[in-house]
């Protein structure tokens, strides 16, 4: 089978688990570190005609990451596509099974068991709040119905921004203030916050950096992400 991924986690998940079946991959596929496969643009503006090059048997894609058209383009192409779309950590956990016993893996693999152990803790009570900025200029915040907001409520911090109406709310920086969160949490993706950028927004705030890839990735990263970020947002 010849697989191209055009979402980062998943294709990570594929390189670890499935070995050699990945034949493309975003520009942005950044793990594994070492994956050594065909790079076609963006997972928003993947160059169409490199990935039909590369003679898929399955591209793999994301609803939120990835463009309906794209997906259109290459299912009348006949390419199969697998589309994912987990908004809740157990979402993806299961989808990933899925995902990957539809590639052939024989049975779960081993970071997808110890990250189902992980995150089946129950959840400590909610008496954290935070918002989460994932760009400026605009701003624009995590909202409801989404991953990462799962992913925090799971850590016992609950979303200011949880509207399920509206996933990726764009607030004045007025309004983020407003809201006097116990946290602002930034992710280093998608906006690239650091601590001489973002922090200075939020002077009478507790700002925590971490990283996007434990915070928006569902992959192998699961296994150790509820762990690292227990540590940030708590200090456990």
């Amino acid at each position: 089978m010849r697989v191209v991924s055009l979402v980062p986690s998943l294709t990570e998940a594929i390189a670890v688990t499935l070995p050699g079946l990945l034949v493309g991959a975003t520009d942005f596929c950044t793990h594994p570190a070492d994956l050594d496969v065909a790079r076609v643009g963006g997972s928003k503006y993947p160059r169409l005609d490199e990935v039909l090059a590369l003679k898929p048997d399955v591209v793999v894609m994301n609803m939120e990451e990835n463009r309906r058209t794209d997906a259109d383009a290459l299912a009348d192409k006949g390419i199969r596509v697998h589309v994912t779309y987990p908004r809740t950590v157990g979402a993806a956990l299961d989808e990933l099974g899925v995902m990957l016993q539809a590639l052939g893996a024989d049975g779960e693999p081993q970071w997808l068991r110890q990250a189902r152990t992980a995150w089946a803790r129950p959840a400590p009570e909610q008496t954290t709040t935070a918002i989460v900025p994932v760009w400026r200029r605009p701003w624009i915040v995590v909202g409801g119905d989404t991953f990462a907001s799962d992913v925090l409520g799971r850590l016992g911090v609950r979303n200011l921004y949880d509207d399920p109406d509206e996933r990726y709310p764009r607030p004045s920086l007025e309004e983020l203030r407003g809201k006097q969160p116990d946290l602002v949490v930034l992710p280093d993706e998608p906006y690239l916050f650091t601590a001489d950028d973002g922090p200075e927004a939020f002077p009478e705030q507790r700002c925590v950096l971490v990283s996007g890839r434990d915070l928006t990735w569902y992959g192998p990263s699961l296994a150790g992400a509820r762990e690292r970020l227990e540590q940030q947002l708590h200090g456990a």
